[in-house]
């Protein structure tokens, strides 16, 4: 305001002509009174709007994001930020998400197929050792009943050799039994022929063999 005051005290001295009379000089006078009191009026103006600039600046505002001035930048940042976080979320950390979780199922998935696996290789190996075990009893089983029946067999087959030894052995003593018998018999009469005329010799005197065997054929007859 003061810059204006001096503007105008200027502009009015240029307008001013050279004193000539003296009726000019006084309204040069009244101009310059004109343009005092204009100036002070525009320094009180000027004092009072800078006080009223102060006031303003000195009172306070507030909580800045209720600010009624600043929504406008509030929300271009909000929708900056939000379109920075939405793009930093849909192409780094959702895709490296999903690489987790896909990772990780495939981790589970390939577990779950190797533990579906090792189960039914467990299950094939217990059937295959029951079948083993079975077939092993069976041909133990086998295996013993053929070696019984063999072992009977043989058995019968040295009983029978055994038994037809003895029987060989029985009926050729008996037949060496009844040989002996008969041939024991056949000499009786000549054995107790000479046991008569040795007795007789000894009681009563000589005794002829012919003698003695008559008179024992006649009492074995008798």
């Amino acid at each position: 305001m003061a810059g204006q005051t001096t503007d105008i005290m200027l502009v009015a001295q240029a307008a001013t002509p050279a004193p000539a009379t003296s009726a000019a000089s006084g309204a040069a006078a009244a101009a310059g009174e004109a343009a005092s009191t204009a100036a002070q009026a525009g320094a009180a103006a000027g004092a009072a709007e800078l006080h009223a600039t102060q006031g303003a600046v000195e009172a306070p505002v507030g909580f800045p994001p209720f600010d009624t001035a600043t929504f406008g930048s509030q929300i271009l940042w909000l929708v900056i930020c939000f379109g920075a976080l939405y793009w930093i979320i849909s192409r780094v950390a959702i895709p490296r998400i999903g690489g987790i979780v896909t990772k990780r199922k495939e981790t589970i998935d390939g577990d779950l197929a190797e533990a579906d696996r090792l189960r039914k290789e467990t299950d094939r190996a217990l059937a295959d050792y029951e079948a083993a075990l079975a077939a092993a009893r069976s041909k133990a089983h086998s295996i013993a009943e053929e070696t019984r029946t063999k072992a009977k067999a043989e058995l019968d087959r040295k009983k029978a050799s055994v038994e037809t030894d003895l029987a060989g052995k029985v009926s050729a003593a008996e037949a060496s039994i009844q040989k002996a018998k008969e041939s024991a018999l056949t000499h009786v009469d000549e054995i107790a022929a000479d046991t008569t005329v040795e007795l007789v010799s000894r009681l009563t005197g000589t005794v002829s063999p012919d003698e003695a065997r008559a008179a024992v054929a006649s009492l074995v007859k008798g």
